[in-house]
Parts: structure tokens; C-alpha cells; sequence
């Protein structure tokens, strides 16, 4: 759709169509947390539904995205500085919180740490299946770059609060995270000019078709709406950052580096989507809050579908 000749995508200009255009994505989150919720296919079918895609699916389809197309790091270099110094715009927000002035002194330090990656992270799953929906697969190609860039810098900025609080090491978490081992052997695959044999590449496209939509079910079966009275000051900071603040440092920077407009569109969607869903999963890992970030992960799911068209629709009208 968006290689097409429409300029600035004026097809796509209001944020109802957006919302219209996401909607099939989101409606998968919505099938997979009734499926949970009201049918048999309970919270423990649905945990080993995420091993599948966290571990396997998912890897794979990171790792054929960035493999199958030639990459040239110097022609997508703008987008990848503008993708990187948006990361760490957010982790700076997200670091930042317990010393603003005012309301820094009533939050909890340590719910802090665990919370702090809500504001960065991503959910790669609606990411991929996105920016498949909305670009294709040039789109896809920049965002499976751009996760690989992103995704060890955003893991580390995860793991270091809740490992400095909790006296705990955190380079096993990294080394060991199927995401960096799947997007850098990619990236590593492309550069040193492997190609894939054709003969797999059908199996391998299947699997990442499979992995879309079997992650955006996980992600829907996964929220918990009854943890969302926790921690409201915190909570509400974080998703701030997350889904007010990040578009907007997107949007200045896609204006700065002069991105194109399928890098723009590409860079928003990554700067607007719910947080990772696998939040919960290390901070109760690493001892702290589970439910509480729980429900914020929850929360972001459904502020999701607010901010995701106001980048899109709204943010990318304007210019300098």
C-alpha cells in the first residue's frame, strides 16, 4: 500500500482510517483474550503458546526478514540514528521519573524499576504485523532492522534498574534473549552475503505468518484488567512517556534526519505501540511486582489503539 504513488499517503490521512486499517490486528488481541477469559482454551494453553512464539516462531520470522533482502546499512542509515536515538529517548523518560520535580518523591523506587521498561519496549508481534499490513515488505525490512538494533539496547535498558535494586547480574538474560540471538544472526547472515536456499523459504515464510497472528492472540490472552488499580501515579507516568511523549520525539526526529515517507510511517508505528508484552515475564522473573506490571502492560495493549492512530493520522500530517 504505501509504495505506491499517493504522496504522503493521503489515502490513509485521518486517524479513522487508520483505526480502520488496525483494526483486524487489534481484533486478533481482542479473539485472544475472550478465547482465554471464556472458553477452555485457558491461561496455561495460552503460556505455551508464548514459549512457542517467543522461543521459535517469532525468532524465525525475525530472522527471514532481515536474511531474505539486500541491506544497505548506508542507505538506511538516517532511519536506523533516528530509530536509535528515539530508544534512548525513551529510556532516558522512562529513568527519569523518580526525579521530577514534585510528584518524583511519591513514587516507589523499586516498583519504579520494574515499571520503567513499560515506557520504552514494544511489542514486536503487533510491530511486524503492522508494518506488514501497512508497508509491505520494504516496511518489514526496516522494522526487522530496526528491532535488531533496538531490541539488545532496549533489553539492557530493561534488565539494569531491577538488576542494580536487586543486586542481580543480568548479562545471562541478555546472551540468552532468542530476540538478539535471532535478529544479530540475521543482521550477520545479510551482511556477509549469505542467502537463503530457496527450497526452505516456503516453510520459512509460514512460520512467520503463523507467528503474526498466534502473537497478537498471545498478546490479547495475556492482559489483566483487574491488576490496573495498582500503582496509578507510576502507571500513568510510564504509559505518558510510552504513548504521548515517544510519538512525539519520533515525529521531531523523522522531521530532523529528513526521513522519507515510508521511513516516517515506519518509525511512528515503532514509536507508538503497546509495550512488550514479555514485561511481566521478567520482572516476576526477577522478583518484583508482577501484577502491577501486569496491568500496565495490559493498559498499554488498549492505549494502543488510541496512539497508534494519532501517529499515523495526526502527527504525520504535520511539518515544520
Amino acid at each position: 500500500m504505501l509504495r505506491d504513488q499517493t504522496p504522503k499517503y493521503s489515502r490513509y490521512a485521518t486517524g479513522v482510517n487508520y483505526a480502520q486499517l488496525l483494526f483486524p490486528d487489534f481484533s486478533l488481541i481482542l479473539c485472544g483474550y475472550f478465547l482465554c477469559r471464556f472458553t477452555g482454551l485457558n491461561r496455561s494453553v495460552w503460556q505455551q503458546a508464548e514459549f512457542l512464539v517467543y522461543y521459535f516462531l517469532f525468532p524465525v520470522l525475525l530472522f527471514y526478514s532481515i536474511a531474505k533482502s539486500p541491506l544497505d546499512i548506508q542507505a538506511t542509515s538516517s532511519f536506523l540514528l533516528a530509530g536509535i536515538s528515539m530508544g534512548l529517548s525513551g529510556i532516558a523518560l522512562s529513568y527519569s521519573l523518580p526525579y521530577w520535580p514534585w510528584i518524583g518523591a511519591k513514587l516507589d523506587r523499586r516498583d519504579h524499576a520494574a515499571t520503567a521498561q513499560i515506557g520504552f519496549r514494544f511489542n514486536s508481534f503487533i510491530a511486524l504485523a503492522l508494518v506488514e499490513r501497512l508497508s509491505g515488505a520494504e516496511g518489514l525490512l526496516l522494522i526487522s532492522v530496526l528491532i535488531g538494533f533496538c531490541v539488545p539496547m532496549f533489553n539492557v535498558g530493561a534488565v539494569w534498574p531491577m538488576a542494580r535494586h536487586g543486586d542481580a547480574g543480568f548479562g545471562r538474560e541478555l546472551v540468552r534473549n532468542p530476540l538478539i540471538l535471532a535478529t544479530t544472526s540475521g543482521l550477520a547472515f545479510n551482511l556477509l552475503g549469505f542467502s537463503i536456499p530457496a527450497i526452505i523459504e516456503p516453510s520459512l515464510s509460514k512460520i512467520g505468518a503463523a507467528s503474526l497472528a498466534l502473537g497478537l492472540m498471545s498478546a490479547g490472552a495475556g492482559m489483566e484488567i483487574k491488576a490496573l488499580n495498582q500503582g496509578k501515579l507510576l502507571g500513568s507516568l510510564v504509559l505518558l512517556v510510552k504513548h504521548l511523549l515517544l510519538p512525539c520525539v519520533a515525529w521531531s526526529l523523522a522531521q530532523l534526519f529528513k526521513l522519507s515517507d515510508l521511513q516516517t510511517t515506519v518509525l511512528l508505528i515503532f514509536s507508538a505501540l503497546p509495550t512488550a508484552s514479555t514485561c511481566y515475564v521478567l520482572a516476576a522473573r526477577m522478583g518484583y511486582n508482577g501484577s502491577l506490571v501486569a496491568g500496565l502492560v495490559t493498559l498499554s495493549t488498549l492505549l494502543g489503539m488510541l496512539s497508534l492512530p494519532l501517529a499515523l493520522g495526526v502527527l504525520q500530517g504535520l511539518h515544520f
